[in-house]
């Protein structure tokens, strides 16, 4: 499979990149395409994968909690396209950036589904989360080194 992982840098590939995360994690809760974007995303350093069709096919966000703390959003990678690795190198891309920046450790909260990806990835459960989409989640946590 052949794909490119990059920074969101034309009107039409944002828009792929945000379609992707609403169709991927907010459509199929029935939420409004409103939902999507909170008051972080013009802070935040974003990753589209599109594939060989420019498609988008994955996608993540790390923003800032504090000048050591990043934090994993919006995270997500489709059905067909899961478990090929993708996902992975996402999450190493964002903690290589968050490293460049100073982030000394990572939080995010994970969908029950995620938890054993997250796990592999050296992130460790620290409790529950209550999502505004009222799917349980657990947050997690990772120190970079």
């Amino acid at each position: 499979m052949n794909y490119i992982i990059k920074s969101p840098e034309t009107e039409i590939e944002w828009d792929k990149y945000f379609n992707f995360r609403w169709k991927k994690l907010r459509k199929p809760l029935g939420m409004a395409k409103d939902s999507l974007k909170d008051e972080l995303e013009g802070e935040s350093f974003h990753l589209v994968v599109l594939n060989e069709e420019e498609e988008a096919i994955g996608g993540g966000r790390l923003h800032f909690n504090s000048k050591t703390e990043g934090q994993i959003r919006y995270m997500a990678v489709s059905d067909s396209t899961q478990r090929k690795g993708v996902g992975s190198k996402i999450v190493t891309k964002l903690e290589e950036y968050a490293l460049s920046q100073g982030i000394r450790e990572i939080t995010l909260n994970a969908r029950e589904g995620a938890i054993s990806f997250y796990l592999s990835m050296g992130y460790k459960e620290t409790g529950p989360y209550e999502s505004d989409t009222g799917i349980p989640h657990i947050t997690m946590r990772k120190k970079l080194t």
